[in-house]
């Protein structure tokens, strides 16, 4: 017998071919002996000559799909450049602030450290600090002691930054209120009263962090679900803290609130003369930190969904974390670094002034912008009573403006 297409093999006599690795016998309705070969696709593999079966969730189906291994467990590594950039940002700021601190106290008696309030400055600067060293333990792999320090050191450094400056741009409020009703000073503006209304608030963020501890011990797990693409080959299971979205907002927002108080003391503020106080640098410093912070709350809960959200969200935390210490660094310290090294014959004691005599100066200042929308002669007059009343006041009270810095 000769076929007609000339190829001498006998044709196949069976109406189904043996099944491959990783596939499954689907028999034809009708006709018992045959069968289409049907792959196991997904996450399944082949249980068996007629049946495929889900892997159980922490694995993934092997090269042939006969069985299931486990899903490498990855973490964000220190040579990634998602952590390669904070960590470098990191380093610089912790060079800086040491740098600071080491002139501070070096020159600690000199007049423009003692006019900024050395004790505020000492905690800001510990609280710009540890925002910086955050960025190394939210890098490092996970275990037990790590996750017990993130939760403790997440939110502390924003809290000794704000809590400081809160305490600050507070004082400066109540000592200009006062100083408009009375010429003497307000209660609790001496180093040791704005100390222990600081810590005061601090110790919030750390009974907060105990409650949590109590409620949920740390501890890690390897979260499946974030990197389980639909390609089983490219699964990947990420060992993380347990720390939900929901557990860092609470985490932080007390030092949000903190912030947002500071901002709006910055504002009441705005207007006092900066020739006696630090409003407008802190007044800056906090605009320009609310702007960082709503750039952020965008970026890391709308990428919740995505296979990089690890990464992402963990460089914009940290990033935004160092950003808004180094414009606390920048705006409130640089400058005063600068005129010690470069210009220390600047740093000179000023010329005492009364408490009477800054308030009314600020009081002036005050009038004068509010003015801009009265006629010329009421804005005068207004001025020229103020000025006679209190120059003919009997009652003098000095208070040295350096036992008043801010």
């Amino acid at each position: 017998m000769q076929w007609r297409a000339g190829d001498p093999s006998l044709p196949a006599s069976v109406c189904s071919v043996p099944c491959r690795m990783g596939e499954r016998k689907k028999i034809v309705k009708g006709v018992p002996c045959c069968w289409h070969c049907e792959r196991c696709e997904g996450y399944h593999f082949q249980a068996s000559e007629f049946s495929c079966e889900l892997c159980p969730y922490e694995q993934r189906p092997d090269a042939n799909r006969t069985g299931c291994q486990n899903i490498p467990i990855i973490k964000l590594e220190w040579h990634s450049p998602w952590a390669v950039i904070p960590v470098f940002i990191s380093m610089l700021g912790i060079i800086t602030t040491t740098f600071v601190i080491v002139t501070f106290v070096r020159y600690n008696e000199t007049p423009i450290v003692r006019a900024s309030g050395r004790e505020m400055s000492y905690v800001l600067l510990t609280g710009i600090f540890l925002c910086y060293a955050i960025t190394f333990l939210m890098i490092a792999a996970p275990d037990v002691g790590v996750c017990s320090f993130r939760r403790i050191f997440l939110g502390l450094g924003m809290c000794f930054s704000y809590a400081a400056l809160l305490t600050k741009t507070n004082r400066i409020h109540r000592i200009f209120e006062q100083g408009k009703k009375s010429v003497s000073a307000p209660r609790f503006i001496s180093p040791a009263s704005q100390l222990v209304i600081t810590f005061s608030l601090i110790s919030m963020q750390l009974l907060g962090v105990f409650v949590w501890f109590a409620v949920d011990p740390p501890h890690t797990f390897v979260d499946y679900g974030e990197q389980r693409t639909q390609d089983p080959a490219a699964a990947r299971g990420v060992l993380k803290c347990d720390i939900s979205d929901l557990s860092l907002i609470c985490s932080l927002g007390y030092s949000i609130l903190l912030m947002v108080t500071c901002t709006v003391y910055a504002i009441k503020t705005r207007g006092v003369p900066e020739t006696f106080n630090e409003a407008k640098p802190i007044g800056f410093t906090m605009y320009t930190t609310c702007i960082i912070w709503l750039a952020f709350i965008p970026i890391f809960f709308g990428t919740a969904q995505s296979a990089e959200r690890m990464y992402i969200q963990t460089t914009t935390l940290t990033i935004s974390l160092s950003l808004s210490a180094s414009v606390s660094l920048g705006m409130l310290y640089m400058p005063k670094v600068y005129v010690i090294i470069f210009h220390p014959e600047q740093n000179i004691p000023k010329r005492k002034r009364s408490f009477k005599a800054i308030v009314t100066a600020a009081t002036m200042s005050s009038k004068l912008q509010k003015g801009g929308d009265r006629p010329n002669g009421e804005v005068k007059t207004e001025l020229c009573e103020s000025m006679e009343t209190n120059t003919s006041s009997t009652k003098t009270t000095y208070v040295s403006y350096s036992n008043h810095a801010i």
